[in-house]
């Protein structure tokens, strides 16, 4: 069931709906979507409903790049978290709200063209 926020078309993020539905950025949107969390890579391919493969490929440069990084283990197993600090993060986190910020705006507006005028 949690899958279903990351896989269907109406539950698409900001970044994802501008910038387009590739494997890397929907990794680095998840984490960005639970920034207190951590998470082993099992959990994160299970709620992405992604491919084990398709994640291989790309987490090893998300990881490198220090978007995320391991925040502790548990035996063998390590879990990872989004690294607040990193330029690229802080700069979509950034965009993320001018960007939700401008589309409020145009609502407000558009609402405001289309409200019923009072007469007093």
């Amino acid at each position: 069931m949690p899958e279903t926020l990351y896989t269907k078309k109406e539950y698409q993020s900001l970044l994802i709906k501008v910038f387009g539905d590739a494997p890397k950025l929907r990794i680095i949107d998840f984490f960005m979507d639970n920034p207190f969390f951590d998470f082993t890579k099992k959990e994160v391919i299970e709620a992405l409903g992604m491919s084990k493969r398709t994640f291989y490929k790309y987490f090893p440069d998300i990881e490198k790049y220090g978007i995320v990084s391991v925040s502790r283990r548990i035996g063998r197993v390590k879990l990872y978290k989004i690294n607040l600090e990193n330029p690229l993060v802080k700069m979509l986190r950034e965009y993320e709200i001018q960007l939700s910020l401008q589309i409020a705006e145009q609502e407000k507006a558009k609402n405001a063209k289309t409200a019923p005028v009072k007469v007093a």
